[in-house]
């Protein structure tokens, strides 16, 4: 009753608690202190039980005081846990490790933690009767050498008062020279009183790892440092794996035994990490960059490397490991960066057993590096998993049924309990016999036997069972042959774990006896089925004794000595049971045969579905008998047979694989040694996502390609529902595979699988057969010394390609290629070069084929005759009804003459009234104007796209603080691209890759200004150094054609530079002369007539946007009142300036315009949330845009206007706010309907047929030069606005001064013309235009919208600024400007100007070369400032992110880069290292 209510409180246990936690942060870490576990997240600090419930939590940081816990260890001997953190220039807090809720102690500005997010050690140490907080970290601020472990008081009562580093005489403390220091571990052994701390250190570019030792038996800070002692770990023989992931020291009685995980930082490896144990227990000498305070020298080395006592496990990714010790085994647990959990047993010779899983995540989510067990009972272990901890049982024998099960899995934890009947763990089998494995039998099979000759003629067969017993179990045998008891009763009783057998030796000398063995203990039975031999006889037929003959021979239960099989010879029942493996070793020398090798396997690369006829080259292969394969975590390998083979080649099958990774391969030779270690990876099964063409022709030959992913894998094509079997093609290039279709007769939709292994996976999408392509005929024709030959063809569906079709030409016996030039749906058509005349043609399509013969003249003939009579026919008639139409037409025309000569004398001299009575009075009050800010006008800059790509790029409120948190991985690659060599190579790598369009090189050049944004100093000298190499190249051979585009990095650099730079000046001297012309422009646009639907206007710089079909119109002045609350109250009137030709919205946005003109500031609601209606007789009407009185023509209706509504001179408008006066809301803009250019028309007639004698306006005839005067007339109204821009920029103005970066960067052109020894003025000339007017000005000119908010860049508007920018660009040009009256009107609108621009411009470039030299402090000065005005506006990690992405597609050729300039061998490891915490990020999701 007692055991079923423990069993009923152990479920409820797990019901309540569960095997794991989910938290809503990352685990930073976790500790296990008086039987509770502290777990750390990025916010708060949780006090647990060891089931995994909650007992307290402590919030540790929030949103206005940011915190960062970077020291956690519980001081079990004061009941305390002692937490550090980045608060307040650092703080230190005493918690009770009770209840961490309360605060025994605190204290800030004491910085006893890492201050950036580097790994750190934190440990109690020394004497019982001195306890200190011992600490090892590296933090990057000062020179070296730099502390890098310190001892802090623990009490109050100690010198110096509770986390004091000062000693009794002085501050003593480990320094280090290295450039880079990682602590990866620590531990304090008690017995005697030892520190150990384990790091990795970078040290001359090498990177290695270093055991630090002191004695922690003094209470003085100063002694403890100076027994430094100090050792390198070395691992491995295979390969240097010089980075230490994770460690655990070994419980020992003797010596201390200490295993470490280290890594060779190669992810594509699959033994990229070893797990290695090292005798720890005598570590002497010093090591290289490390020292105590005072020391003189601190790079002195003395002492042996430490090396490994065996290498126990490899695996791609091992990331953690913990270990227990049970009697003389070890168990080793280790965690892996895909979420498994794995146990490993080593004996007392430390010889690995097999490998079992304990647990596995299911998305590959990183153990933490740390792994805590349950110090109740040793039977669980804690593991962290990104958000979530985990309570993962180490004793899972409850799944084993039988004792033969239990034994089978070779773990000493454990062991068949005989009361219980079951496999259990020790502690939990008493007062009974508990069965187990004994030391060193991992190798040993569970039964054993041996045959031993009397001198009575006796075989006596001992056998013995590879166990142990805590007890005396019930035990005994039984041995039989069929039905018969092959024992004659002489034997002594059976004593665990040995019986024995004796019978009459004639029974072995007839042949061999087969013998059925059963052994009882308790109530577990045991059957084993043993061949024996006569041992004489199994060598006495052989002259040379061979190794399978030895091996034959101690597997029957035989002795091998002395080249031959014998009976063991000797008395009692003590066993010496040969190995055959240790017996037998010396005659595999004497099998003769050639070591076996493997070259190559073809495919390397398998579905988990497997993979048929793998193609394995070598040499020797002769002899090779079977294949292994062995995956990472299987004991036994799978086997596979030889299918045939040759001296250099043979065939396999490798089987399916339940999991993706690499597995090795070895060939298996008579003597059973494995030789190579090649490796196939087992990937995802294919899947296709196109067939292309999707039809073939019924003779078949067409290829077919297939695209998709893992292609590779696929063996063959399967096509249904014919079910017929097609062999394929891969094409390594494009990913793809092809095969040629058959022929098939019929018609109808097919589908196709493809043929995996033994499996089948069908494939999207399906093809069809059509008819054969028909040719009709051909004709040829002579073109110079070739004959063009035209194939006449019926249309079809195929779709020939150029490379389906081959044409042979024939003339006589001789045959000739015709080369094909062009495939028309109707005809082919190609050419025989050299040849006049062919006979025949023979046309090959896959399959098909056809022979064609010349056609004849002769019918052409007859329709070329009968063509001819037509066309006399219809000529003579249409000469008839042309003469009696003529004189109707000439009445006609003279009418429409005279009306059209009247119309333009009219229209021209309105252009003429309007040129010399224009004013220019269009600015009243603009009000604030309103700027970007830099980070918004940068990302427009850098980003013009606009996309989801700038949206991220910028820091804004309520964005995702982990998004933007430079952390480990981005401090890293930011470190990388610091260094000038490493980013050159980078930069230039990628520009030599031909699908490395021109958007990757601006949006590559954009991420790093973002990333580089904080140190413009270094941007500015990584620009310049590009710049140079970009005028060094033999492409550029033309100096004048420099910088002319943005096709590199750095052109897109330099933009992104000057904008930087010129922000500052562009606010205080551009942005108001630029405003004022927009708004100018603007204005003047709307003084005339503007269509709504095509936008085109009277006034306006561009002829493309001019309106020619512009209706008579009249000026109106409107008197516009506001309406005000609901109760019918209206505003002041607002005089507004309209035309009868506006339409409903364009009086809107006119009244909107002309009210922030008054005012300086906008309405408070857009036009979209109007109304507006029109007093007429004491009544208000509302105006709208369609109603039922709308003129419709054909299908097109016209937009109601003014003139429509017949609103007159001094009319009095209503504006209605539609929120206000919700219920009279009529209509949405017509504008919002996505086909209102095609239903909706304003001034521009509609394409359509229609009656126009209803219209006489719209009949007058329109031509685009009678209103070029009004693009004069505009240039004449916005002259004043132009002229003052353009002097700003080029600073001809008075007060006006040259920004310091455009004198900075024509001072480094002018260095470089010198260094090139360009004596050509032009050449510089041109540099600096195409620097600084065309890269940066032209730009801020024709998108205005980069520097103002909330300013809409129409098209119409866009083609005005085109017109005054290349005005702006012509002025700048050293080319005289050849116009005459087929110029263009962009170029003639400005041409007179020019002249005096040119002029001005030659006087700013002598300005700013006049000007003195910028010093290269002053340039620093301004960056830093531009940099720190600018800090945290921008998400450096995000562009950093994308950055590693470009790295990561281009790393093998980055990496070629770099070795090719001779680059240090650091960059290379640091790339691999940034790679590796960007590849462990997307495992697991640890930051």
């Amino acid at each position: 009753m007692r055991g079923y209510l423990l069993g009923i409180l152990v479920l409820l246990k797990h019901c309540f608690c569960g095997d794991d936690v989910n938290f809503d942060g990352d685990i930073k870490d976790f500790v296990v202190g008086k039987s509770k576990l502290f777990v750390l997240t990025d916010h708060r600090l949780h006090q647990m039980r060891l089931d995994l419930s909650e007992e307290k939590r402590k919030d540790i940081n929030n949103a206005t005081h940011q915190n960062r816990v970077n020291i956690l260890v519980p001081f079990d001997d004061n009941d305390t846990l002692i937490t550090c953190g980045t608060l307040a220039n650092g703080y230190c807090e005493v918690l009770d490790l009770s209840d961490i809720t309360k605060s025994i102690y605190y204290e800030s500005g004491i910085s006893v933690g890492p201050k950036q997010n580097k790994k750190s050690v934190a440990l109690i140490a020394g004497p019982s009767t001195s306890r200190y907080l011992l600490v090892g970290k590296k933090d990057d601020d000062g020179k070296p050498p730099y502390p890098v472990v310190n001892l802090w008081n623990t009490l109050q009562s100690q010198f110096g008062g509770i986390f004091s580093i000062i000693d009794k005489t002085s501050t003593s403390f480990i320094q280090s020279t290295a450039s880079d220091v990682e602590f990866v571990d620590g531990f304090q052994r008690v017995s005697p009183s030892e520190s150990y701390l384990f790091l990795n250190a970078k040290i001359d570019s090498e990177s290695k790892v270093h055991i630090l030792w002191m004695d922690s038996s003094t209470d003085k800070k100063t002694d403890l440092f100076k027994s430094l002692q100090a050792a390198t770990i070395q691992c491995c023989n295979d390969k240097a794996r010089p980075v230490l992931v994770a460690s655990t020291v070994i419980p020992s009685v003797n010596g201390v035994i200490w295993a470490g995980v280290f890594s060779a930082q190669n992810q594509t490896d699959p033994e990229n990490t070893a797990l290695a144990l090292y005798d720890i227990s005598t570590v002497q000498g010093k090591v290289k960059g490390f020292c105590t305070a005072g020391d003189k020298i601190c790079g002195s080395e003395s002492g042996r490397a430490l090396h490994p006592l065996s290498v126990v496990f490899k695996y791609s990714s091992m990331s953690s490991v913990a270990a227990v010790r049970k009697g003389s085994w070890i168990v080793m647990f280790i965690g892996t960066s895909d979420g498994q959990l794995i146990k490993l047993i080593l004996d007392e010779k430390f010889t690995p057993g097999c490998s079992t899983v304990l647990y596995k995540s299911d998305d590959e989510r990183a153990v933490f590096p740390r792994m805590h067990f349950d110090p109740a009972d040793f039977k669980h272990i804690y593991i962290a998993l990104k958000k979530q901890l985990r309570r993962v049982s180490v004793v899972q024998c409850a799944k084993f049924s039988s004792l033969k099960d239990c034994r089978a899995a070779l773990d000493p934890l454990c062991g068949w309990c005989v009361k219980t009947q079951r496999c259990s763990a020790q502690d939990e089998c008493s007062n009974t016999s508990w069965v187990s494995i004994p030391k060193n039998s991992l190798q040993a099979q569970l039964l054993s036997f041996q045959m031993i000759e009397n001198s009575s003629r006796k075989i006596t067969l001992h056998l013995s069972l590879s166990l142990e017993s805590t007890g005396n179990p019930i035990f005994s045998c039984s041995f039989t042959t069929g039905s018969v008891n092959l024992c004659d009763g002489s034997d002594p009783t059976a004593v665990f774990p040995n019986c024995s057998c004796s019978f009459s030796d004639q029974l072995l000398y007839t042949g061999g006896l087969t013998v059925s063995a059963a052994v009882t203990i308790e109530d577990q039975k045991i059957e084993e089925k043993l061949t024996l031999r006569n041992c004489s006889s199994i060598t006495d037929n052989s002259p040379n004794a061979s190794y399978t003959q030895c091996v034959q021979c101690i597997s029957s239960g035989c002795q091998w000595s002395s080249q031959r099989c014998d009976w063991t010879h000797g008395p009692g029942p003590q066993l010496h049971i040969q190995k055959s493996n240790d017996a037998c070793e010396h005659l595999l020398s004497q099998i003769v045969y050639k070591e076996p090798e493997i070259l190559s396997l073809e495919p390397n690369k398998v579905s988990f579905h497997g993979r048929n006829n793998i193609i394995l080259r070598g040499k020797n292969l002769e002899s090779v008998t079977k294949i292994h394969i062995q995956g990472d975590l299987d004991c036994i390998p799978k086997e596979s047979p030889v299918i045939d083979r040759s001296s250099d080649t043979l065939r396999f099958h490798i089987p399916p694989s339940g999991t993706k990774g690499t597995v090795k391969v070895c060939v298996v030779t008579p003597d059973d040694r494995c030789h190579g270690n090649s490796i196939i990876t087992y990937s995802s099964q294919p899947s296709c996502t196109g067939i292309q063409p999707r039809v073939s022709w019924r003779r078949g030959g067409r290829k077919i390609h297939i695209q998709g992913s893992n292609m590779e894998s696929v063996e063959s094509v399967i096509v249904r529902p014919s079910n017929k079997e097609l062999q394929t093609q891969y094409n390594r290039s494009s990913g793809g595979l092809w095969f040629n279709t058959l022929r098939y007769d019929g018609t109808g939709l097919f589908n196709l699988s493809f043929k995996v292994g033994n499996f089948t996976v069908d494939c999207v999408g399906n093809f069809s057969y059509k008819p054969d392509p028909e040719f009709t005929g051909f004709t040829t024709a002579q073109v110079a010394t070739d004959l063009q030959v035209n194939i006449q063809k019926k249309a079809d569906a195929l779709n020939l390609s150029m490379s389906e079709v081959k044409v042979t030409g024939y003339q006589g016996d001789r045959q000739y290629q015709c080369v094909l030039e062009k495939i028309e749906s109707n005809a082919v058509i190609c050419k025989i070069t050299g040849q006049s005349d062919v006979d025949t043609l023979d046309i090959m399509v896959g399959d098909f084929s056809k022979r064609l013969e010349p056609h004849s003249n002769i019918k052409y003939l007859y329709i070329l005759v009968a063509l001819v009579l037509l066309i006399i026919l219809g000529a003579v008639v249409g000469v008839i009804v042309h003469r009696k139409s003529q004189r109707q037409m000439n009445e006609i025309m003279n009418k429409e003459l005279e009306m059209l000569e009247s119309n333009i004398r009219r229209d021209i001299r309105q252009g003429f009234v309007d040129l010399q009575t224009e004013k220019a009075e269009l600015i009243d009050n603009v009000g604030a104007i309103p700027f970007l800010d830099y980070k918004h006008f940068a990302s427009k800059i850098f980003f013009p796209e606009a996309g989801t790509l700038a949206a991220v790029m910028v820091r804004d409120i309520g964005q995702d603080s982990e998004q933007t948190t430079v952390d480990e991985k981005c401090q890293a690659f930011a470190a990388l691209i610091r260094d000038k060599q490493f980013l050159s190579c980078f930069v230039h790598a990628l520009e030599e890759q031909k699908n490395f369009s021109i958007k990757d090189k601006c949006t590559v050049a954009s991420l790093l200004t973002l990333a580089l944004h904080g140190d413009l100093l270094y941007l500015t000298e990584v620009m310049e150094d590009l710049l140079q190499s970009l005028m060094d190249q033999s492409s550029n051979a033309n100096p004048k054609l420099l910088l002319r585009r943005t096709e590199s990095i750095v052109e897109k650099l330099l933009t992104n530079w000057m904008s930087i730079c010129l922000y500052g000046f562009l606010r205080e001297s551009i942005g108001q002369p630029l405003f004022l012309l927009v708004s100018a422009l603007t204005q003047q646009i709307s003084k005339g007539p503007v269509d709504s639907v095509t936008e085109k206007a009277l006034y306006t710089l561009s002829e493309d946007w001019l309106l020619c079909q512009a209706q008579d119109f009249e000026a109106l002045k409107l008197k516009v009142v506001f309406a005000v609350g609901t109760g019918g109250e209206v505003s002041e009137p607002l005089e507004v300036n309209a035309l009868t030709c506006d339409t409903v919205q364009q009086v809107k946005e006119k009244i909107l315009q002309t009210f922030q003109r008054k005012f300086g500031f906008p309405y408070t609601q857009q036009f979209r949330d109007i109304e507006i209606e029109y007093e007429k007789e004491g009544k208000f009407v509302m105006l709208q845009e369609v109603d039922e009185t709308s003129e419709i023509r054909g299908h097109v209706t016209m937009l109601n206007t003014l003139k429509h509504y017949k609103v007159g001179d001094g009319a009095c408008i209503k504006v209605i706010t539609t929120r206000v006066h919700a219920p009279l809301r009529t209509q949405t803009s017509v504008k919002d309907d996505e086909n209102f250019s095609i239903k909706y028309f304003h001034m521009v007639d509609p394409d359509i047929d229609t009656d126009l004698s209803k219209h006489p306006e719209k009949k007058a005839l329109k031509f685009k030069e009678m209103y070029l005067t009004k693009l004069l007339s505009t240039k004449v109204a916005v002259h004043s606005f132009v002229e003052t821009l353009f002097r700003s920029i080029w600073g001809t103005l008075p007060n006006s001064r040259v920004p310091l970066a455009v004198k900075y960067f024509f001072d480094f052109l002018d260095v470089q013309a010198e260094r090139k020894k360009i004596s050509d003025p032009d050449v510089l000339h041109i540099w600096k235009t195409n620097s600084l007017p065309l890269r940066f000005w032209v730009n801020i000119l024709k998108n205005p919208n980069f520097v103002f908010s909330d300013m809409e860049k129409t098209p119409h508007l866009d083609g005005c600024l085109s017109v005054i920018a290349q005005a702006f660009m012509d002025s700048f040009s050293l080319a005289d400007q050849n116009l005459d009256k087929y110029s263009p009107t962009n170029k003639l609108l400005y041409a007179k100007d020019i002249p005096q621009y040119k002029q001005e411009v030659k006087s700013y470039y002598k300005l700013v070369k006049d000007q003195p030299s910028i010093s290269s402090q002053e340039l620093k000065m301004f960056l830093q400032d531009e940099s720190k005005k600018h800090q945290n506006e921008f998400n450096e990690s995000a562009a950093l992110r994308e950055l590693y992405k470009y790295m990561l597609r281009y790393f093998t050729e980055i990496s070629q880069k770099l070795e090719q300039t001779d680059a240090p061998a650091r960059l290379k490891e640091d790339m691999h290292k940034v790679k590796e915490l960007f590849d462990n990020m997307k495992r697991s999701g640890w930051s």
